[in-house]
């Protein structure tokens, strides 16, 4: 009986599935040797978090889509940056202060890439928020990363609630 309470919910589940998608999704070599995406620590974060941030996207007001997936998907995210960063040697004192820091660029970020998503299929505005976000300091281009996002949030648009939920989201390949 014990063993039953303790099992994660549905919706936690489903974030897990969709966190581990997005993961393997961030970490695709050609976003960094082929779409300009800097491989660094700071890159890496980025990339993740506009997986996760186009994953918040698709499921907004979708009925198929239980409300709680949503921000289990964001918690889920939180942790296990929390783990990588205590990994990475950040000590417990400064944890806290370094948490609400990239809360609070997450969010930024959030409403950024929800505003360039309303302008789709122009990608100019999704182009800016690349620009200063993911190629801040770097030479590269955003366009051709803008062009990936814009297919990604098309592909996953036209997917099915079902299969999200599942964990497995319609990536457009880098």
């Amino acid at each position: 009986m014990l063993k039953l309470s303790r099992q994660p919910s549905t919706a936690r589940l489903a974030a897990e599935r969709l966190h581990a998608a997005a993961v393997a999704q961030s970490r695709t070599p050609a976003l960094y040797a082929d779409l300009g995406a800097p491989d660094t620590i700071e890159g890496r974060f980025e990339m993740l978090s506009l997986h996760v941030i186009l994953l918040i996207d698709r499921m907004k007001g979708d009925a198929g889509v239980p409300s709680e997936v949503r921000q289990t998907l964001f918690d889920v995210f939180v942790s296990q940056l929390d783990g990588a960063m205590r990994e990475m040697g950040v000590g417990d004192l400064s944890m806290a202060k370094r948490m609400r820091k990239l809360g609070a660029l997450f969010y930024g970020r959030l409403q950024a890439y929800s505003e360039a998503f309303q302008a789709l299929p122009e990608t100019a505005p999704l182009a800016e928020v690349i620009a200063r976000t993911v190629l801040v300091d770097l030479s590269s281009s955003p366009e051709p990363l803008a062009a990936y996002v814009a297919g990604v949030h098309q592909s996953l648009a036209a997917q099915e609630a079902q299969a999200l939920v599942a964990g497995q989201p319609a990536w457009r390949r880098a």
